[in-house]
């Protein structure tokens, strides 16, 4: 197994609804950046905005893939994302079952 497929990623980004969900889902998959994405619907965020804490409902992505990938990952959520600045983070992962590991390999193996 090539060490590029050894570091496995969770990225997580909030997004306003699904229409934009959709729109960054497409694209990830369509092009193998990732191998799985979830869509946690309506939590609820709380957060400071121009001194004044405010309250949205939202929708969690979660995208798994490897790291060498990340920055193109980025760089198409912030690309279709409308916030001024979303929240994207990233967790590195150091245990993985096998099986799945492979399944994400052949997933995205031509990246």
């Amino acid at each position: 197994m090539k060490l590029k497929y050894k570091k496995i990623i969770l990225l997580t980004c909030n997004v306003p609804n699904k229409k934009i969900f959709n729109n960054i889902k497409d694209i990830l998959l369509k092009r193998k950046l990732v191998s799985c994405i979830n869509m946690m619907n309506k939590i609820v965020s709380f957060y400071y905005w121009k001194n004044k804490i405010k309250k949205k409902t939202e929708i969690k992505i979660i995208c798994k893939s490897f790291n060498f990938l990340r920055k193109k990952i980025i760089k198409i959520i912030k690309k279709i994302h409308p916030y001024k600045i979303p929240e994207i983070l990233t967790f590195k992962i150091n245990k993985i079952n096998k099986k799945y590991l492979n399944w994400m390999i052949k997933t995205i193996k031509n990246n």
